[in-house]
């Protein structure tokens, strides 16, 4: 849900904060006080279309913030983990900046994201009803991921044995179609392979570190006589001459070893130096066995030269290294030998082809019979909704499309789904998609809404203004199924109809005021007599009388007694 919202420099809004409750939440007020704007500011939050118009007049910058409570295994955690985005126990923290020099900013928990990334975590945790792009119910290829999310842990289950097998029949028909190539193209095929495996194999490469190894010796070549020079005048100071260092310290080493045994320091420093004496002799013996060793050998360094060259032209064809160079000897030889002997693993693969295309129409026909059953169920339940709706004459179905003689066989599979309405008696059914007729489209979607809020985990759901157009009971049948919606999502609504502000179990006024000739929207939770004047208001308009204030109080009566009923 949405706990937290603040909005800077928005439109005609300057600085607001304000906080959400659980349940449903009435956004009421004058027309143009900005309640819509609120609701824009949320929509951008979730990754909406923004624009330089949107930013207040005489400011750099619109900034908006929003705090979420998500449960542990709501999809915006997958959601998170896939772009490397840590949750904050069960929090998520959307911001959105617009900056009049063209600056797009995103955060998600604190981490920079695209715009897409916003939209993809924010339609996890906001549907706004309204505007298509935060609307599932509107996109047909998302109507049979709803179905199945209907259809429960039975369609589940078998979904997911379903997808092992269509990777399985994926993957062997890839193998197929890639050995059904034209012939003249396999041709040319094996003579590029032929080719690659021959210069591999002449290189013989064994050792995968062998590059390493040569550049080693290679640097010990090429800095010969730094090397020997340095070797040498280490050696002679040390020991090679009639005044070296050593026998010095040895003399050093004897006369402090007269002293020692006359005070504890002596001995200490005597043993120190003495450590000293005999490890600098062992030195001088590496060094003297170094210089022996050391030689010069020019064909050599012409050797190591040609034979790195070699392995930098197959690394720059083959791989980044040596292991990656023979990793692809290894998969051209398999490919080589497969496609030399194409007939025999053509066969084979015929086979497991045949075998798994028949295993996935059979798992696919299970889907189908599951979805199918489900489909009922759900045309069953729409209709009810539809009928506390009072559109008790609109026809809704659930229409599996499906090409005469021909299956297509998806990772969602083998059926195309699409939810169909028919609005008005005697008329065909219609994609829902392509259905815009206001306020029928309006009870439509909240009926559906009734019915999938309690599977899509969705949390929060904003209607903006759905009650348009309509009164009397439909006014108080909406009021009665948002308040339905609000007990399995978080639900905040704009509204001008009293019936749906008395269901609310959170009431804000819209407000607006000049001061030093700039509008201010600012947000006023209502309680007690402030919301029994606001909704006498919303019945009789802007004078309020002794009779709208009994009817405003039996109205909120009437809604108290209508929610414990739930």
């Amino acid at each position: 849900m949405l706990q937290e919202l603040s909005i800077k420099n928005f439109a005609i809004i300057e600085n607001l904060q304000v906080s959400f409750d659980e349940g449903m939440t009435v956004l009421t007020g004058e027309t143009g006080a900005g309640k819509s704007i609120i609701i824009d500011a949320v929509g951008l939050l979730a990754g909406g279309r923004g624009s330089n118009d949107l930013i207040r007049y005489g400011e750099n910058k619109t900034v908006i913030q929003g705090l979420f409570s998500i449960p542990e295994n709501a999809k915006t955690v997958s959601v998170l983990e896939s772009y490397g985005i840590e949750a904050d126990g069960n929090q998520v923290l959307l911001q959105r900046e617009l900056s009049r020099n063209g600056k797009n900013i995103s955060r998600v928990n604190g981490t920079i994201v695209t715009v897409a990334t916003l939209r993809e975590v924010g339609e996890t945790l906001i549907d706004i009803h309204g505007q298509n792009e935060h609307q599932e119910l509107m996109d047909p290829q998302k109507h049979i991921d709803l179905l199945d999310q209907f259809a429960g842990n039975e369609l589940r289950e078998v979904k997911m044995t379903y997808l092992n097998t269509y990777s399985k029949y994926v993957d062997t028909r890839k193998q197929l179609i890639q050995l059904k190539t034209d012939e003249k193209e396999t041709v040319q095929r094996i003579d590029l392979l032929t080719f690659q495996i021959k210069e591999i194999e002449q290189a013989q490469l064994k050792d995968p570190e062998e590059d390493e190894k040569l550049e080693e010796e290679r640097n010990l070549l090429v800095n010969y006589q730094k090397v020997m020079q340095a070797l040498t005048s280490a050696y002679d100071s040390m020991q090679n001459s009639e005044e070296n260092g050593i026998d010095k310290i040895g003399l050093g080493m004897a006369a402090l070893e007269k002293v020692q045994d006359i005070n504890p320091v002596y001995q200490a420093i005597a043993s120190s130096v003495s450590a000293a004496y005999y490890q600098l002799q062992e030195c001088a013996g590496d060094i003297l066995s170094e210089i022996e060793q050391l030689s010069y050998d020019e064909g050599r360094l012409n050797e190591i030269e040609n034979r790195l060259e070699l392995i930098r032209q197959l690394k720059r064809k083959y791989g980044n290294t040596i292991s990656e160079v023979l990793g692809h000897y290894e998969k051209i030889s398999r490919e080589l030998d497969l496609i030399e002997n194409r007939e025999s693993y053509l066969e084979k693969l015929n086979v497991d082809y045949n075998k798994a295309k028949e295993e996935i129409l059979a798992i696919g026909k299970q889907l189908t019979a599951i979805r199918g059953k489900a489909a009922v169920v759900l045309e069953e339940q729409i209709q009810l909704q539809l009928k506390e709706l009072y559109m008790e004459k609109v026809l809704f179905k659930t229409v599996f499309h499906v090409q005469p003689g021909k299956l297509a066989i998806t990772d969602n599979g083998l059926d195309h789904v699409e939810f169909y309405i028919a609005t008005n008696v005697g008329e065909p059914l219609k994609a829902l998609a392509k259905v815009a007729s206001g306020g029928e489209l309006s009870r439509m979607m909240l009926a559906m809404k009734a019915i999938f809020t309690k599977t899509q985990g969705i949390t929060s759901i904003i209607f903006d203004e759905v009650d348009t157009g309509v009164s009397g009971r439909v006014a108080q049948a909406i009021a009665n199924k948002i308040h339905l919606v609000a007990s399995y999502s978080q639900v905040l609504c704009i509204t001008h109809l009293p019936q749906v502000a008395a269901m609310a179990d959170q009431h804000l006024y819209i407000e607006k005021e000049i001061i030093a000739d700039r509008t201010k929207t600012h947000v006023k939770p209502l309680f007690g007599p402030e919301r029994i004047n606001e909704v006498a208001r919303m019945l009789a308009g802007t004078d309020i009388t002794e009779l709208s204030l009994a009817h405003a109080k039996e109205l909120l009566q009437l809604a108290d007694t209508e929610k414990n009923k739930a």
